[in-house]
């Protein structure tokens, strides 16, 4: 077996230890009614370029665990059964393989040998058909394909016939009218015909054919998704056929808005932009929106305010931006999903702003409906939805950043395309950021990843209707994320030092090289053989039009290039000049000393040819506010309210989303004033998002974000529907504390394919004149937006979809939570509605005056919005603390959709003059009513179960926990008392370095950080000895929590525990510990990699066998993000001098691998020696094994371990994330301060 073969190993989880494998039995049978009695999960490796004795070291310690897993020799065994084996396609991202080829690079200090990953599955007894069933469920061919059992010879790409890179269309501008069609077709371009023409004019003008590339390039510049075509459509002969005489009235105020601000303006025509955007001009001009930064940079909305940082004013930027990728998350739901948050985040970042919270709202079919009624060409709904929340989830929580909402709407029409939207919200101090014009001579520099076919023809591919074979012929238009690479670009524009060298910047999105870089200066010339390819063989056009992930383009000047490189190079990152700054008002592409693309700015920029488009408005009155489902009015006259409540919470519209917003981490960046879910019972859906800015220092600053859609109300009326959206997002803002004057909006729009149809077109038109009446009567504007208008498949239609995202500021001192408690008035503040329902503007603003007023006073205990009906969002906010009310009546009126209404609570002594009195909350959980009561824990039954078949929120565990006690007497102090420096390590994937380190420097330490950087061997080397010399300079490691290469392969935390077996960092760590008197502290991943180094619980860094403790997935089978209580157990370690034990703790929790295993004797053996230090425990602070108290399954309830001399420490809760204000919507004691503890130990 020389080092020059291909070696194959084969992994398998321990039977009891396999929850993929029970998660795969349960889909397939819920999905098609499929039972597996017999099914195998084999984890498959080949590997080349590794030598036989690292092969046996990497086998124990990287490919398996072996506390779960065993190392099989052959699957012999299983040759006669049903075998499929599922591997990626080549070119696209597989973080399993990347991630064991860096921890064996790791390993050696020297090259990164080839991997290549494949699962096997055997079954057994199944039919033709069922196995048919079951590898459709297994294999997405868009990203994936059925693999071999072949061993190939090499993994080694072939070699690749250098191919032409200038490709010149020799007859194209000989085309006569009919040929161009046929060409046009054949090509698949995205630009119309017209387009084609037009360009086919520009390279006459030229007397010259153009090359492949150019055309490439040119429809990728015009498609829809990069230059809003549709939206840029010229709209003419506006007929509006509607009883609602409002939407003709906002016509006519939209065209004497444009008369007035663009008079005698021939360059502005009216268009579907010009709707959407024209109220902030009108308002500037009017004197509101003061805030706006205006820059020439355009990727996110960007406001000026003002923030405290340690009681002193800061001027900062704040950005936001909105995201769709509902095309690739169609075809490809995990990749699409992913890639949509890391657009969105590149988007603030080029901003050079730190982004630090996220929202997700998403649009399905229903998810229980059975797989038969799934749509030909398309992927069950259940698939769908839960493939996308895992992608989606899965980069966020790698990434580190806190998600604050997860909503999903349902709505049948959602089965013509999904709807996949991320909203982001960043921030940087002002000074960081440098706005230039760039000017000739200027360099742009390409960071971050490499490049390679995957994402090929994502613009153009996302500005087209998907039809029944998209899923067969859009492989190369789907990418696979990358969350640990743009981790890292995170960090480096967060470093003041790099930012101020950037005078420009744009992400890698849609268009890649050409529209990334192509738009930041007039004049480009661009090197394609320059930049970082994945690998070779790629053409000019691919590199020019490639969508690859995780890159962005800066420019600096030219003599900042080799700092700005350094630097970036010190974050682990490539960055690599590709391009110059020119005054040839030309973009051009080079490949070495060829011309590949050559085409002028102003040619360019005119987007095509401008169409040209009647529209009709058609729409009957709005009835939504008069609705009543059927079966509840029968309910509600045979006065069996409790029936009518139980089936509105249980209705898809209503019912409880916590299993699918556990799975994003939301406390993330310790800044969360509100966590997603509040109350006891963590059940109430909170109103809006809210995070402190991460500042330097404390702050009391607050950003909320909110957003408002009703699909029901749209599908009715898109006019009225879409003034809701905005409504609703800005009430949502003012009802929790938020200052009116803060309140920004950005749209995301996301509609029918228009086509020609002047009554298709009808739809997004009259969607925005209401959210335009919206905006002039509010004085808010709209100053950032989405479009997307490829929402059709074959003859089914998406919703009409505007969803208003609203931001605003306030303090942690105001903020206001729908997570009602036991005492307090409920009032009703009804929108007053004209017959057409649009609302009374000027008394709704009389209302957020007087709502702001109270809030300001200290007058107003908790509030909501009403979405739906007031008794369904009523009982959603007494649900949390599973408190009751005792209301003055309970009629149809109660039942019936009243969304945008407000409830307040105020203090019971208080009366307020505005509003009406609905009833008083209480302490017993019932709805008490004149005509009788309702159990609230019957409702909360009914609001939780619907989705549990497909998102779980809990499990049964059938273990039971010891409440352990383990007391000493001891004063625990070092043997010098001196003020102790912290190492902290970045790895790839870690994302709590931030937290941790100001925790620590809260608690009075130093601390230094340690990037570890390993690209090149050199680079693991120089790392490997400045950790080293950081460890002999310190007192304390702190292991800082994230998913280190992304808890890859197969397992968290290894690439720290291979690290650390490095046996200069093993010799620095014990000297640390046991000869200089130190201590370590591991917290989630950081406790993983401690726990796989044998530092927990033996105290020494030992290899792995059969009777280590491990830490592994937890019970439910997901992620896990909540608030656990946790008790001590044991205050054996001068991490836990501080505490008692019995004290009790609520600290956040997130991760996927938390539940502590090892053999009965190895916990008895920890138990009696009080290692045990934390257990997860319920409300009578007794340890449980009952989930969801014990959200991982750990045996006998283990949250944390310490060694048996109390020097190390590790444990799965975050206590890092506290700060004073967090949390508000949740009781109980967030400050577990074993950061004091430890520091303590030396001072």
């Amino acid at each position: 077996m020389g080092k020059e073969m291909v070696n194959r190993i084969y992994v398998e989880k321990l039977p009891s230890y396999d929850g993929v494998k029970e998660k795969i039995k349960s889909d397939i049978k819920s999905t098609y009614g499929i039972n597996l009695d017999y099914v195998r999960r084999i984890l498959r490796y080949d590997i080349e370029d590794i030598n036989p004795e690292t092969l046996e070291k990497a086998k124990i310690s990287i490919f398996s665990e072996p506390t779960v897993d065993i190392i099989l020799d052959s699957i012999d065994d299983i040759l006669d059964k049903q075998v499929v084996i599922v591997e990626y396609l080549d070119g696209q991202f597989d973080q399993r393989a990347d991630s064991a080829a860096q921890c064996v690079q790791l390993l050696t200090a020297g090259e990164k040998p080839l991997v290549r990953f494949a699962t096997v599955y055997a079954f057994q007894g199944l039919s033709k058909e069922e196995l048919l069933k079951v590898k459709k469920y297994l294999i997405n061919p868009v990203d994936s394909r059925e693999g071999t059992s072949e061993l190939p010879s090499t993994l080694k790409r072939p070699p690749y016939d250098k191919k032409k890179m200038r490709e010149v269309l020799s007859d194209f501008n000989s085309l006569s009218e009919k040929d161009l069609k046929t060409f046009y077709k054949d090509f698949s371009f995205a630009m119309n015909i017209e387009d084609l023409i037009f360009v086919q004019d520009y390279f006459k003008g030229l007397k010259r054919n153009p090359t492949h590339t150019e055309l490439k390039v040119i429809d990728t510049y015009w498609s829809d998704h990069c230059r809003h075509t549709t939206f840029l459509t010229e709209i003419k002969n506006i007929q509006i056929l509607s009883s609602n005489l409002n939407i003709e009235k906002s016509y006519e105020r939209y065209k004497k808005t444009f008369e007035e601000l663009y008079k005698d303006r021939k360059d502005k025509y009216p268009c579907l932009m010009d709707v959407a955007t024209i109220a902030v001009k009108k308002l500037r001009k009017e004197g509101f929106l003061s805030a706006i930064d205006q820059s020439e940079e355009v990727n996110a909305c960007s406001v000026n305010v003002v923030l405290d940082n340690d009681g002193q004013e800061e001027e900062w930027l704040i950005m936001f931006k909105n995201e769709t990728h509902n095309h690739p998350t169609e075809i490809e739901p995990f990749g699409g999903a992913a890639t949509c948050l890391g657009g969105a985040i590149r988007d603030p970042l080029s901003g050079r702003s730190y982004v630090y919270q996220a929202m997700r709202i998403t649009g399905a079919g229903n998810p229980l409906e059975d797989v038969s009624c799934t749509i030909e060409g398309k992927l069950p709904q259940r698939f769908l939805t839960r493939t996308a929340l895992a992608g989606f989830s899965s980069y966020g929580n790698q990434i580190g950043l806190a998600t604050g909402i997860v909503h999903e709407l349902f709505n049948d029409r959602f089965k013509a395309k999904r709807l996949e939207t991320g909203y982001v919200i960043g921030g940087a101090p002002k000074k960081n950021v440098v706005r230039e014009t760039p000017v000739e001579g200027d360099v742009v520099i390409l960071v971050g990843g490499d490049t390679g076919r995957d994402g090929c023809g994502g613009a153009t591919g996302s500005s087209k209707a998907h039809t029944s074979c998209s899923l067969e012929s859009c492989g190369a238009e789907v990418q696979k994320g990358n969350a640990p690479e743009e981790r890292k670009l995170q960090r480096l524009f967060r470093n003041p030092e790099a930012a101020s060298l950037i005078i420009r910047s744009n992400d890698f999105g849609a268009g890649g090289v050409c529209v990334a870089i192509g738009e930041l200066s007039p004049g480009l010339d661009i090197y394609l053989e320059r930049v970082p390819k994945k690998y070779e063989g790629l053409t000019a056009t691919e590199i020019a039009i490639s969508e690859s992930q995780e890159r962005m383009a800066v420019v600096v000047k030219k003599e900042n290039v080799s700092k700005f490189i350094e630097i970036s190079n010190s974050e682990n990152l490539k960055a690599t000049e590709v391009a110059s700054v020119t005054s040839s008002n030309k973009l051009r592409m080079f490949y070495e000393d060829e011309t590949i693309v050559e085409i002028d700015r102003s040619f360019l920029d005119t987007n095509g040819v401008k169409q040209i488009q009647d529209v009709t408005i058609r729409e009957e009155k709005c009835t939504y506010f008069s609705k009543v489902e059927e079966e509840i009015e029968k309910l509600i006259e045979e006065d069996k309210d409790e029936e009518a409540l139980i089936r509105q919470l249980s209705s898809l519209e209503h019912c409880s989303r916590k299993g699918m917003g556990e799975v994003f981490d939301s406390t993330i960046g310790g800044a969360s004033v509100l966590m997603p879910f509040g109350g006891k019972e963590q059940l109430t859906p909170s109103t809006v998002m809210a995070s402190k800015p991460p500042v330097s220092g404390f702050t009391h600053s607050v950003t909320c974000s909110s957003y408002g859609i009703y699909p029901d109300l749209m599908i009715d009326s898109p006019y009225t529907g879409a003034i809701y959206s905005v409504v609703n997002a800005v009430s949502k803002l003012v009802v929790s504390g938020v200052k009116y004057e803060s309140i920004y909006l950005t749209f995301q729009e996301y509609f029918l394919r228009v086509g020609k149809d002047p009554e298709r077109w009808g739809q997004p038109l009259s969607a925005l004149l209401g959210a335009f009446e919206a905006q002039m009567n509010l004085k808010l504007g709209a100053i950032g937006g989405k479009d997307s208008m490829s929402g059709t498949f074959e003859n089914i239609d998406v919703p009409p979809t505007l969803i208003a995202f609203g931001m605003g500021i306030t303090d942690d001192k105001k903020i206001i939570h729908n997570t009602f408690g036991e005492k307090g008035k409920i009032y009703r503040f009804r929108i007053r509605k004209d017959r057409y329902f649009s609302p009374d503007y000027d008394a709704l603003k009389e209302d957020y005056e007087y709502i702001s007023r109270l809030i300001n006073e200290g007058k107003v205990l908790y509030s909501a919005v009403v979405e739906g009906s007031v008794i369904a969002t009523l009982a959603k906010c007494i649900l949390g603390n599973m408190v009751g009310v005792n209301l003055i009546s309970l009629d149809e009126n109660m039942y019936i959709n009243a969304t945008g209404d407000i409830l307040l609570v105020a203090p019971s002594q208080e009366v307020y003059e505005r509003g009406e009195f609905v009833g008083e909350l209480q302490r017993a959980p019932f709805i008490v009513h004149p005509l009788g009561k309702i159990d609230l824990k019957k409702i909360k039954e009914s609001y939780t179960s619907t989705l549990e078949p497909v998102f779980a929120s809990t499990c049964a565990i059938n273990e039971k926990a010891d409440t352990l006690s383990y007391s000493v007497k001891k004063t625990w102090k070092a043997k010098s008392q001196v003020k102790p420096q912290v190492f902290i390590p970045a790895f790839p994937g870690t994302n709590c370095e931030y937290d941790t380190a100001k925790a620590f420097e809260k608690a009075g330490a130093m601390v230094k950080t340690v990037v570890v950087r390993n690209l090149t061997p050199s680079d693991i080397m120089e790392s490997i000895k400045e950790m080293k010399k950081v460890i002999s300079d310190s007192q304390i490691i702190a292991f800082p929590g994230g998913f280190s290469l992304g808890d890859e392969p197969d397992g968290s935390g290894k690439f720290i525990a291979t690290a650390f077996r490095n046996p200069e960092l093993m010799d620095a760590v014990l000297d640390l510990l046991y000869k200089r008197d130190g201590l370590a502290l591991g917290i989630c991943n950081g406790f993983q990699a401690l726990i796989k180094l044998g530092l927990l619980p033996f105290g020494q860094i030992v290899p792995q066998n059969r009777d280590s403790a491990t830490l592994t997935y937890n019970r439910i089978g997901r992620h896990v993000s909540t608030m656990a209580k946790i008790r001590v157990a044991s205050n054996n370690s001068p991490w836990l001098s501080g505490f008692r034990v019995g004290d009790v703790f609520s600290v956040p929790i997130s991760h996927g691998e938390g539940r502590i295993i090892a053999p009965p004797s190895v916990i008895e053996k920890i138990i009696k020696g009080g290692q045990v230090a934390t257990q997860y425990c319920d409300d009578l602070m007794k340890a449980t094994m009952v989930s969801p108290f014990n959200p991982n399954g750990s045996t006998q309830a283990i949250e944390g371990l310490i060694s048996a001399d109390g020097r190390v420490f590790g444990k799965m809760g975050h206590s890092e994330r506290w700060q004073e204000g967090l949390y508000q919507n949740l009781s109980g004691n967030f400050n577990m301060d074993i950061f004091k503890n430890g520091v303590n130990y030396f001072n």
